[in-house]
């Protein structure tokens, strides 16, 4: 077969291989060797088809941002989308296999058997990642438009959305799993964790702190209402939904973390140190690792333990300026919070028998998906 040239449709021959990862002895496969940058969707997002047959990554394999997946294990590569770049972490799969993904200013929806691809909401401005409501009918993107920060809420059908006004950036929102008429989300910088109704109603801060608590990756707990989030570096702690009451889970570095559906066990990474990608029980705390990582995890945050300040972010404005293919979830974050792609963010597989991660333990980040071992090795 003759070199690939990539473009919407085009499809290649199997990029996979196996190793034994060296720490624990689980089995890693690798789907992806392109000289370009690879990558999962974001970790608080499932990869895998709901058949688990298939993995959507971000490639970049024409030059900019595109959608792909791979057959799992051992299958082909097909890219989804081309023309405009994507937003590379925005990628969700809906109930019944449609992709939701962000273009420009827009959020698109995108047939995975035909590639027919239809617009869902326009912003008026630059959005984030997308989250879908249990049900998959309702989204939610942060949204910057002129003058202001926001949610972004609609319909995945393409019906209608509005526009939720924040005074602060926004990141990371999520529906509440047993009461999705909730939404919440992240501000950067402190205080980070918030809540707001779907509607717009009922906006509330659920923990007050400073930026020396450096807050950061909460997610729900499965499919409860509880929140887990880490203090970074040094506790990975959950928050009860109606009281507000925090507690301790665990003591170490937690990144980011994805929790399992029932809620019992938390998927993680680690850096600075890197203890590699850990699992942690939530009711003893216990951890154990599944497989080294590997990855440079970029970022001068992370050796820190405050947020971003803003002399920090003039700085690397600066330099992000220098770069205007960058979005405006990108632009400094890749000097202070990243690049985002020398990060693992792990998540787990649809059955929970395996954790998908990126590393460019290669020298380019490559899709990495590593069997979680029946008995793990003692973090």
């Amino acid at each position: 077969m003759g070199k690939v040239k990539w473009r919407k449709g085009a499809r290649g021959g199997p990029e996979h291989s196996c190793f034994e990862d060296a720490v624990t002895g689980a089995t890693v496969h690798q789907l992806t060797t392109h000289p370009s940058i690879s990558h999962p969707t974001y970790f608080l997002q499932c990869s895998f088809t709901e058949d688990q047959r298939h993995l959507l990554f971000t490639g970049y394999r024409g030059g900019n941002a595109q959608l792909f997946e791979a057959e799992f294990p051992e299958g082909r590569i097909r890219q989804l989308t081309g023309g405009e770049p994507v937003h590379p972490f925005s990628a969700v799969i809906a109930p019944g296999g449609a992709v939701l993904f962000v273009r420009g200013g827009a959020i698109w929806r995108i047939d995975r058997e035909t590639l027919e691809e239809h617009p869902v909401a326009e912003s008026g401005g630059q959005l984030g990642e997308c989250s879908l409501s249990p049900s998959g009918d309702w989204f939610v993107s942060a949204c910057k438009r002129e003058g202001g920060w926001g949610l972004l809420v609609g319909t995945i059908d393409g019906h209608g959305s509005h526009f939720i006004e924040f005074p602060r950036t926004i990141i990371h929102p999520q529906f509440n799993p047993v009461h999705p008429e909730w939404i919440e989300f992240a501000a950067d910088p402190a205080p980070r964790m918030h809540r707001v109704r779907r509607d717009g109603s009922g906006l509330e801060c659920l923990h007050e702190h400073s930026n020396d608590e450096f807050i950061v990756h909460e997610t729900f707990l499965g499919a409860s209402e509880d929140l887990v989030f880490c203090v970074w570096p040094t506790h990975l702690k959950r928050l009860d939904w109606r009281t507000g009451k925090i507690s301790t889970i665990s003591e170490f570095n937690a990144w980011h973390i994805a929790p399992s559906r029932d809620g019992k066990r938390i998927l993680c990474d680690t850096v600075h140190p890197d203890r590699g990608l850990q699992l942690v029980d939530v009711e003893s705390g216990k951890r154990s690792t599944v497989c080294a990582s590997r990855a440079s995890s970029g970022g001068s945050q992370w050796r820190r333990s405050r947020y971003a300040v803003a002399e920090d972010w003039k700085r690397a404005r600066r330099a992000a300026e220098r770069d205007r293919s960058l979005s405006w979830m990108e632009m400094a974050a890749d000097t202070v919070y990243g690049p985002q792609w020398t990060h693992p963010h792990p998540s787990f597989s649809r059955d929970e028998t395996m954790a998908v991660f990126a590393s460019d333990m290669t020298g380019c980040t490559q899709v990495y998906v590593a069997e979680i071992p029946a008995s793990p090795a003692v973090g």
